[in-house]
């Protein structure tokens, strides 16, 4: 990576200021999945182990006005941060002022702090998220001009945590996280090893225009599934029930066809019911076209052995977007099914980027057969529409 790492800068005695991404599911106040603190771990560790103090900066959810802050406080983040680390993780529970410098210089070596939910400085004009110039620059004066930015998941935002304080610091440098999710899923895109295999699920085809375009140059082949399939069906003129359809975008789809010299790889039947909740009827489509009255929810039985001859020999697969509503057993099949092609493919550098692909490998338990996971749904989705992250655009050049 041609940016500064957190391994190029002296960290003993430093004040070191990190943007992490602990943007986690909370319910009654109890977090419910902590993946995002487990991959922030060794960045903190890091810090700590050569003498640094971190001072940590995370939004969670969002936050627009004063009543949204219930339930937002990373108080609970603190202390499961301070289990895993097995150590204190001061929390002065506030994003600014004397309360927040005192405990800012009272740290030791080796110590953590965690700053309260940035986005509760969005309550008042949205400093946060608009990157207040001085918001920006108050947060870069806690620390000794180093920040670390290691939140891949915002790395696609300029607020004022990521590049309102790296325009503030003398060295601003990756985490290890945001330095492996960049290494798999750019390199992935630009330097794959062939044959090289899009999968791209989901239920709007307005979602992903720009990476359907940018992975058609760039992949061997790109695999259409999830709710954007009957988008591209109706553009053909093939009967899709009462299947969700963009009708707006059906020149898109037509466009995205004609452009793709064959390499756009449509599903050929479909597991459909004659509602989206309370159906009483499930079956599998005879071919591409869904019956009137029904709407397609899964690739079907015909799809699932076409995606898995498609995969074969497959030595870089990037997926993102699940085939179907796979929370739902009945409509999981196809999901499941381009999973376990994907990761029987001897040799295959495999790549889920983020959102509910990621949350699909995780609950179908198949997250430690890929090669890796993104952890940022929105910046990874950019990374590979081809697009510049802000937050990465604003660390220092090697």
């Amino acid at each position: 990576m041609a940016k500064l790492t957190v391994k190029d800068v002296d960290l003993k005695g430093k004040k070191v200021l990190v943007r992490v991404d602990f943007n986690v599911p909370l319910k009654d106040g109890v977090i419910t999945n902590d993946n995002r603190i487990t991959a922030a771990l060794p960045t903190i560790k890091y810090i700590v182990e050569h003498g640094g103090r971190a001072i940590l900066f995370s939004h969670l959810g969002r936050v627009k006005e004063e009543a949204d802050k219930a339930g937002k406080s990373l108080a609970p983040v603190a202390a499961d941060l301070s289990e895993k680390l097995g150590q204190e993780v001061i929390f002065p529970g506030v994003t600014r002022g004397e309360k927040l410098e005192a405990a800012i210089a009272d740290m030791k070596d080796g110590d953590v702090l965690l700053v309260e939910n940035t986005r509760f400085e969005d309550v008042d004009g949205k400093k946060e998220s608009k990157n207040d110039p001085e918001l920006g620059k108050y947060w870069a004066s806690l620390g000794d001009g180093i920040f670390v930015n290691d939140a891949f998941g915002t790395a696609h935002r300029a607020h004022a945590s990521n590049v309102g304080i790296s325009a503030n610091v003398d060295k601003a440098v990756a985490g290890f996280l945001l330095e492996n999710e960049i290494a798999y899923i750019k390199e992935a895109v630009e330097n794959p090893v062939r044959p090289f295999i899009a999968i791209l699920g989901g239920s709007k085809v307005s979602d992903k225009i720009g990476v359907i375009e940018n992975l058609l140059e760039k992949a061997d082949k790109v695999l259409i599934g999830g709710g954007m399939t009957y988008t591209f069906f109706k553009a053909q003129g093939i009967e899709i029930g009462n299947s969700l359809v963009e009708e707006d975008k059906l020149d898109v789809a037509k466009s995205l066809l004609e452009k793709a010299n064959g390499k756009l790889i449509l599903p050929v039947d479909s597991k459909e019911a004659n509602a989206f909740a309370d159906y009483t009827e499930v079956k599998d489509t005879e071919g591409e076209a869904v019956d009137p009255g029904f709407l397609g929810l899964d690739i079907g039985p015909k799809s699932i052995a076409k995606f898995d001859q498609e995969l074969t020999g497959a030595k870089t697969v990037v997926w993102n977007g699940p085939m179907g509503v796979f929370e739902n057993p009945d409509f999981q099949a196809g999901t499941i099914g381009v999973m376990d092609a994907i990761v029987k493919q001897p040799g295959v550098k495999s790549i889920i980027g983020g959102g509910d692909s990621a949350a699909a490998a995780i609950n179908l338990g198949r997250a430690d057969k890929f090669s890796w996971i993104s952890t940022g749904g929105g910046a990874s989705m950019e990374l590979l529409e081809g697009k510049e992250l802000p937050g990465l655009a604003a660390l220092t050049d090697k």
